[in-house]
This record gives structure tokens, C-alpha cells and sequence, in this order.
């Protein structure tokens, strides 16, 4: 089993930043793809990133290419997604998520609230 907190979430201005955190423990970390997803209110939830067992590829989604990094360090544990140029449609619970392959997450977090004002 594993676990996964996220953290860093919170209020924000239009073109602000925010670095979210995502710390796992119960399984070897490495053996993961990590994603950070996001939900906004009355909306599906979406995939914003995605960062392969090594860190040597990733995915975005066209809506925060160029604005977005998705980064981990193993030996921390940790996933991390850096988000710049903020905008208030990027306002959401983001989730960061874990799983043996790009198309099944089996692990997911709570949830970090990230609110971008105008």
C-alpha cells in the first residue's frame, strides 16, 4: 500500500506561483509513475502532469505547458509540481496520484486546495 500527502496548496493572485508537494511512503517510490491531477468545482477531473519512474519524461497538458514543471526527487520520496503564471481557470483541488503504468493510478492523495484570485 501506498500513501500520498499532498501540500502547498492555498491562495494565490493572477500570475502568482505555488509549489505543491506530494510525499510518499508504503512502497518503493521509484517504482511509480507520479501525476498531479485537478478537479474544479462542476468539472472532471483532468491530468495536469505526468513524470515517468526516473524523472526523464514528461507529460502536460496543453493548458500549463510552459507554466507548469512536474519534478521528484526518489530519494525523498517526493513528487513535486511547480506552477507558475497562474490563472484563476487553474483554480482546483489538485491530487497528486501513483501507479504501475501512465494509464492506472492505483494511489491517490487527499487533495490540496489551489484558489488563484483575479
Amino acid at each position: 500500500q501506498v500513501q500520498l500527502v499532498e501540500s502547498g496548496g492555498g491562495l494565490v493572485q493572477t500570475g502568482g506561483s505555488l509549489r505543491l508537494s506530494c510525499a510518499a511512503s508504503g512502497r518503493t517510490f521509484s517504482s511509480l509513475v507520479m501525476g498531479w491531477f485537478r478537479q474544479a468545482p462542476g468539472k472532471e477531473r483532468e491530468s495536469v502532469a505526468t513524470i515517468g519512474r526516473s524523472g526523464g519524461i514528461t507529460y502536460y497538458a496543453d493548458s500549463v505547458k510552459g507554466r507548469f514543471t512536474i519534478s521528484r526527487d526518489n530519494a525523498k520520496n517526493t513528487v513535486y509540481l511547480q506552477m507558475n503564471s497562474l490563472k484563476p481557470e487553474d483554480t482546483a483541488v489538485y491530487y497528486c496520484a501513483g501507479g504501475s503504468t501512465y494509464l492506472k493510478y492505483d494511489y491517490w492523495g487527499q487533495g490540496t486546495q489551489v484558489t488563484v484570485s483575479s
